[in-house]
């Protein structure tokens, strides 16, 4: 089984890159007309472009995951329904808030439909403490549902950023469920957003020719926090919060920071620590690369978290890769030295 699996997810990579692609190349011209991004104070680039590119990712990665299961025709691989589903609505949410903004609470009433869906179609004997009330547990992982499909929302704020966060969590994600830490579907579908993002990557390279848009991040933070879910449900929790933790950390810190000022924490802003890092002169190039460089950092560490059977070698992985997280947050919150 481990050899099928590893092929039929190098397939869904590789179909889904190309499906990807194809599809962003030809929906450009037509979002140019319906969903441009005009630069604003909070913006990070200074031209016009399109979003939407989310269209092509997701219907690759939906696409192309169906596809894969059903040629594969085995019994320990159904497809997710829910899961598919309310990726489907929760797209459907972005791209009207792409084209006309949707206010803040209805958004996030019906973001939470969407991740409700998947957290109550879960199994019941889906635990990650079953010692906590099945209510209490499953009301948490909404809450976080919601907010981890909100902060890959709001980290997409720079080009190829979100690619340079979602092929390190996706690439690791296909290698556990190699080494047997996830499902057959979960790797398979994990696979697929891999190509699939790496096929929108070439539009989205500095300067990019088109955004994902929300009809992009939200789903693609709601098929990363499902397949991270996996994980925790299989009591791989350290490599669960290893996996998106610079996205945690930067998002979660600025919330906080934000509320601690009494900003309007809802609104558009430019004080996350990658937005920071380009006004204090780093280059985006710069800003996307050491992101991805730290998120191959702590795939490893997930991934050893996940091969040790020692608890506290999994615990001294997951402080090292808070450590080494502080440290590039600190960074770019600091202004670079000139050359010279």
């Amino acid at each position: 089984m481990a050899n099928s699996q590893l092929l039929l997810s190098f397939a869904a990579a590789v179909l889904a890159a190309l499906l990807s692609a194809v599809l962003t190349w030809a929906l450009r011209p037509l979002l140019l007309r319906i969903a441009l991004a005009k630069p604003n104070a909070r913006s990070s680039h200074g031209i016009p472009t399109p979003q939407g590119a989310g269209i092509a990712v997701i219907m690759a990665t939906l696409i192309t995951t169906v596809a894969v299961i059903v040629f594969a025709g085995a019994a320990e691989m159904k497809i997710p329904v829910a899961v598919f589903a309310a990726t489907l609505f929760i797209g459907a949410v972005g791209i009207a808030d792409d084209v006309k903004s949707i206010p803040v609470l209805p958004r996030l009433l019906l973001q939470g439909l969407a991740v409700a869906a998947v957290i109550l179609a879960a199994p019941e004997n889906l635990r990650i403490v079953p010692a906590c009330p099945l209510w209490l547990e499953r009301g948490l992982l909404i809450l976080a549902g919601l907010w981890f499909v909100n902060l890959v929302n709001f980290m997409d704020g720079l080009d190829l950023m979100t690619v340079a966060e979602i092929v390190p969590i996706t690439g690791a994600l296909v290698l556990l469920g190699w080494l047997g830490g996830l499902p057959a579907s979960t790797t398979v579908a994990a696979a697929a957003l891999f190509g699939a993002m790496l096929g929108f990557a070439p539009f989205n390279r500095p300067v990019a020719k088109i955004f994902l848009g929300d009809v992009g991040s939200l789903p693609i933070g709601l098929l990363v926090g499902w397949c991270l879910l996996q994980l925790a449900w299989h009591q791989q929790v350290a490599a669960a919060l290893l996996l998106p933790l610079y996205y945690l950390a930067d998002a979660t810190v600025t919330l906080f920071r934000r509320i601690a000022r009494g900003e309007p924490f809802w609104a558009a802003h430019r004080s996350h620590f990658y937005q920071r890092a380009t006004d204090n002169g780093f280059s985006v190039s710069r800003v996307v690369s050491e992101v991805f460089a730290l998120n191959i950092l702590l795939a490893a560490f997930a991934i050893g978290s996940v091969m040790t059977s020692s608890t506290a070698i999994a615990i001294l992985l997951f402080v090292a890769g808070g450590i080494v997280t502080a440290f590039l947050m600190h960074r770019f919150s600091r202004r670079r030295p000139s050359p010279g």
